[in-house]
């Protein structure tokens, strides 16, 4: 039965605590079994707590038990990207800077997601400060693959998709600024949804105008993971940007979409004009005209973002050097990624920066002028497939040598410039087994659109279960 558990859906989990068929407790006994079994493989969890999660869990029970009223994710796991600072569990962001360190607040996404009934599992692994598409650092390791142990889950909310693929969380929580919820869903199966800027709120963070990172919500399946989106949004005044989601139930959207009618798609095969490895390219081509089934309007089309490039390696400099001003006389003791980044922001003029501010704004208009005639754009999430867990980052693509470790991500990198939303689901396997992504773009607040398509999407290519999941 704990296996079992392990792999229901978030949704129906949640339905099944609620009608008293499963225990809060049995759902967390099950998880943490799944991470003691497969975590020592994968090294997705960074910090378990089985004590608070347990306690936690009997909690809930007993409030199931006095037939109250239960919240939506009452009784459900979910596990939190150690980025995101959590209440008497260690946060170490990744960095040996932080190696010992334990918030005394919750972020507000993590009190969000308990109000809403979820247990925290613990913390899963990240690059030192999320600077990095390879989950890795000096405090906890490389996370793996689950799909192929010597593979890389990508990052850095690798941690948090590698839990999910290899069944040992139901839920997670991450962050994305290039696209780290997307690359991580891409490598390992899952759905990431990189959320409209100030839908989920930031707080406590450094640097709280900042509107290319967010926060956002990763499941096994769009329906999940339109479930955690409600339970993460709502306005507060503790951020500027903070924004109220303008529908009522993004996961109540999903699960009634029996079709895309009327829905305009354009499918654009390589938005980076780095080249796509083939096999990636065709399945996500089939797995966007296969749309037209269900009713859909789909149209291939040419675009290029890629002149972006410059304007977003130095947005993200500058964010860096915001970010770790307190951290510059001990740059040395930083990963090497980290490092360079607040190196490079440094290294900016005045200049620069208000060039990559003028060009940002020239591509949110080419992407505003398409979305006047498409509703959403589809594209391959990442160019590659998984690499070598040792790899920094692949040093080629098509044949074509890349000249920084940040190039890669040019597909999800170019539509966080833009601060659009956006999803990864998966669009099949390639033929050595391993997973493809496919990107969903559309303009801000439109979510739920984004995750019903994606939902079609995983339907008409399901993939079945990684090897490594117990």
């Amino acid at each position: 039965m704990a296996k079992d558990i392990t792999r229901l859906s978030a949704v129906d989990l949640a339905r099944l605590i609620r009608t008293r068929k499963v225990s809060p407790v049995e759902a967390a006994e099950a998880h943490l079994a799944a991470i003691e079994r497969i975590n020592p493989a994968v090294n997705a969890f960074c910090t378990v707590v089985p004590e608070k999660t347990l306690a936690w869990a009997r909690e809930a029970e007993a409030a199931v038990k006095k037939r109250g009223k239960l919240g939506p994710l009452h009784g459900v796991p979910v596990a939190i990207k150690d980025l995101t600072a959590t209440a008497g569990i260690r946060t170490t962001f990744g960095s040996t800077l932080y190696r010992d360190h334990v918030p005394t607040e919750d972020a507000e996404v993590v009190r969000r997601l308990k109000a809403a009934g979820a247990i925290v599992l613990g913390k899963t692994n990240t690059p030192e400060f999320g600077a990095g598409a390879n989950t890795f650092n000096k405090v906890f390791g490389a996370t793996r693959n689950p799909w192929n142990t010597a593979l890389s889950a990508s990052g850095s909310t690798g941690g948090g998709a590698a839990a999910l693929a290899g069944r040992m969380a139901p839920l997670a929580e991450g962050t994305d600024f290039g696209g780290s919820l997307r690359t991580p869903a891409a490598f390992c199966g899952v759905v990431g949804l990189r959320t409209t800027a100030g839908l989920v709120t930031r707080y406590p963070v450094t640097l709280p105008w900042h509107d290319q990172s967010v926060t956002g919500p990763m499941a096994r399946s769009a329906e999940d993971c339109a479930l955690l989106l409600d339970a993460m949004t709502g306005f507060t005044l503790k951020s500027p940007l903070s924004a109220a989601a303008p529908w009522k139930s993004a996961r109540e959207a999903v699960a009634k979409a029996r079709s895309l009618r009327g829905l305009r798609i354009a499918y654009a095969p390589d938005i980076a004009g780095l080249g796509v490895d083939r096999e990636i390219e065709r399945a996500c081509r089939a797995a966007a005209v296969a749309l037209h089934d269900v009713r859909a309007t789909v149209d291939e089309i040419e675009i290029n973002m890629g002149d972006g490039r410059d304007a977003f390696l130095a947005l993200r400099g500058e964010a860096m050097v915001g970010n770790h001003m307190d951290k510059l006389e001990r740059i040395g003791e930083l990963g090497d990624n980290l490092a360079g980044n607040i190196r490079a922001g440094l290294a900016l003029t005045v200049a620069e920066i208000a060039r990559a501010e003028r060009k940002r704004a020239e591509v949110w208009h080419r992407w505003r002028a398409l979305f006047e005639t498409y509703d959403l754009v589809l594209t391959p999430t990442t160019p590659v497939p998984p690499f070598p867990v040792e790899k920094n980052y692949p040093d080629v693509i098509d044949g074509k040598k890349l000249q920084n470790y940040m190039d890669w991500i040019g597909p999800t990198f170019l539509v966080s410039l833009a601060i659009l939303p956006a999803v990864s689901v998966p669009a099949g396997l390639t033929s050595a087994k391993l997973p493809i992504g496919l990107q969903i773009v559309g303009p801000r607040f439109s979510e739920p659109s984004i995750l019903s398509a994606a939902k079609f999407v995983e339907e008409a290519n399901p993939i079945g279960l990684p090897p490594n999941c117990g």
